[in-house]
């Protein structure tokens, strides 16, 4: 006996429908992660033993300003992406998982938020 018809079985829809959304917009992050996660990496150690006014223009710069949001954007969205993964695995019992999940994403949102925020104020 088989679950769900033909056709869900081939789109690798689950119950919720949402499983292969969600498997393919954290591998999007993922792969989005590696090169921001180099320019970010190298840019740091690049500004080590700099001042403050020496960071400040660096994400002043309208290119520096671009790829550090789009690394907080991204690393937000996948790290939110994880978190509701390990919540809906291992969090037992509907009103404490939604809870959680609730948080999680006002949480996602709430850095994502405040990172874009003092980026704008920089750069702007």
């Amino acid at each position: 006996m088989t679950d769900g018809s033909p056709a869900a079985r081939v789109e690798g829809l689950g119950s919720a429908h949402t499983g292969t959304s969600h498997f393919f917009r954290q591998r999007v992050t993922a792969v989005a992660l590696i090169p921001l996660a180099i320019w970010f990496a190298v840019s740091a150690f690049r500004l080590i033993g700099a001042d403050r006014d020496a960071a400040l223009a660096f994400l002043h710069a309208p290119i520096n300003a671009i790829l550090m949001a789009l690394f907080v954007i991204a690393a937000v969205v996948h790290m939110a992406l994880g978190l509701q993964m390990v919540i809906e695995d291992y969090a037992h019992g509907e009103g404490g998982k939604l809870v959680l999940l609730v948080l999680n994403k006002f949480f996602a949102w709430l850095v994502g938020a405040a990172c874009v925020f003092a980026l704008l104020k920089i750069a702007v």
